[in-house]
């Protein structure tokens, strides 16, 4: 970029701010305006896992990641599945130097960006009250207050009710069916001791197979985050006749909702320190798409607003801001920046909200536990390192050549076992050095690459049961391993090429 773009960055998150520290470190400035009156005004929410595929390689580019690493928690990856009468169902506890997607506090994170930015780059206080195109890409922007600029882009990383949005898609958040309740524990290992047991170092996922969830997670200094979560209406505490700012209303409720579950599971119901947090699960219809608008682009929730199953939101959102900001510093206009952008994220967004989506529905869903549904953690982290290493490669044109690609090309018979027993399909495979077409079961496969030694691609499965599968393998000669991630659940696959 050779010009002196004016970039307005809406929304001092994750996202947000990323975006500008890495523009900053390219030598381009931007302006970030916030609602918020500080960094700290108000309650950041829980713990985020940033994982090495997205969230570290925003902070790679960023410089920040010694300063991510005194604050991370990897201890925190560990994870237990139990019923509702407190029995352990499924557990994982990451191995001693397991970094693919250690813990931050949510605040700690935005407070941590905000300190490695120029100062006065964010306007606090500045709560958007609406964006107006002017012609030519340029935007004017209007303020609370009174205050207002005029931009040559501008960038809504304003979450889930942007103001930013409506520029480019009428989409708005609908309800998922399931809400949150956030509660509080302080001090948990002395003041909440059974709590702090049953959370252990990372999270817990409680499922009564009834719609019924509670949800904790370890955060810094001695606190725990939890949620009492129910598939349940948007107005349910309206016709429940549940006042959410009387404790004890809530709590009455809580306990009759809660009443077939054990006693060591119900202090998550009545043990809070504070009020109740009511937080309907809300998601923008994924995949969501839009046409290219000069002067204006997404990240993070504003663009993707997805389920909180999988982690992905806060990940795609810093990748998101990372990708940006990389792509105004190289290319030689903003729109050009812009187009680059939007073509690589919004496909990729599209597939990780569908998932997520998926996920929370499956989770709240009616049915007992199926033990082949547990994600295996062990792999899923596994992959993030893969897909990392792989990310490199692809922003290092010169190792990229010097790499062989694999030999894919060939009929192949695809080997795999589902919770309905053991599946065969046949795979046909067209490779070049970067790109891989070809059919799954007679249909066309979607998103296929080639990163250096490695192939992936995305596969519609019509048996046992509909639903998309991203398949991630190696191959050796005529012989392919690796995995395979359905909603839930991820599958061992082997394969054989039977044909060239």
């Amino acid at each position: 970029m050779k010009t002196t773009p004016r970039i307005a960055i809406v929304g001092a998150g994750p996202a947000g701010l990323t975006c500008a520290r890495v523009l900053q470190i390219h030598g381009i400035e931007a302006t970030v305006y916030d609602a918020d009156a500080s960094v700290d005004a108000r309650d950041p929410g829980g713990t985020l896992d940033l994982h090495a595929d997205s969230g570290q390689i925003a902070l790679e580019d960023a410089g920040l990641m010694d300063a991510f690493t005194e604050l991370a928690r990897p201890e925190g990856q560990a994870n237990s599945r139990l019923d509702q009468h407190g029995a352990v169902l499924d557990s994982f506890v990451p191995d001693q130097d397991d970094i693919a997607a250690p813990e931050i506090d949510r605040g700690q994170l935005r407070a941590m960006l905000a300190a490695h930015i120029a100062p006065g780059t964010v306007r606090w206080g500045h709560k958007l009250i609406a964006a107006s195109p002017l012609g030519e890409g340029r935007h004017r922007l209007d303020f609370a207050g009174g205050a207002h600029a005029e931009v040559d882009l501008v960038v809504g990383a304003d979450g889930a009710w942007s103001r930013v949005r409506p520029l480019l898609s009428p989409a708005r958040p609908q309800y998922s069916g399931v809400s949150f309740l956030d509660v509080r524990f302080e001090d948990v290992d002395r003041r909440h001791p059974g709590i702090a047991k049953l959370v252990g170092d990372g999270h817990m996922f409680a499922n009564d197979g009834d719609g019924r969830a509670i949800i904790g997670q370890r955060n810094s200094n001695g606190h725990v985050r939890g949620y009492v979560a129910m598939r349940i209406d948007l107005d349910w505490h309206a016709t429940a006749g549940v006042d959410l700012d009387d404790a004890a209303s809530v709590r009455r409720f809580l306990l009759a909702e809660f009443s077939g579950w054990a006693e060591q599971m119900l202090p998550f119901v009545t043990d809070n320190d504070g009020d109740y947090v009511n937080r309907p699960v809300h998601a923008l219809p994924a995949p969501l798409t839009w046409e290219h608008t000069p002067g204006v682009t997404l990240l993070g929730d504003a663009a993707h607003l997805m389920a909180p199953f999988g982690g992905f939101g806060a990940n795609l959102a810093m990748l998101d801001a990372a990708e940006l900001a990389r792509a105004i510093a190289e290319e030689p206009t903003l729109d050009a920046a812009v187009t680059r952008y939007e073509a690589d994220m919004l496909p990729r967004s599209g597939r990780h909200a569908v998932g997520a989506n998926d996920a929370l529905t499956g989770f709240f869903a009616p049915g007992a536990f199926d033990p082949a549904d547990a994600p295996d953690h062990a792999a899923e982290h596994q992959r993030y390192q893969e897909a990392a290493a792989a990310y490199r490669r692809r922003q290092n044109p010169r190792a990229r050549q010097q790499e062989p690609a694999p030999s894919a090309d060939g009929t192949w018979t695809v080997t795999f076992r589902t919770p309905r027993g053991q599946q065969h399909a046949a795979l046909v495979l067209n490779a070049d050095a970067t790109t891989l077409t070809g059919t799954f079961d007679g249909v066309p496969i979607e998103d296929g690459r080639v990163d250096g030694t490695e192939i992936g691609f995305t596969a519609a499965l019509t048996s046992p049961f509909t639903m998309k599968v991203t398949f991630t393998v190696s191959i050796d000669g005529d012989t392919m391993t690796g995995k395979a991630k359905a909603p839930m659940m991820t599958l061992g696959i082997k394969g054989t090429r039977t044909a060239g």
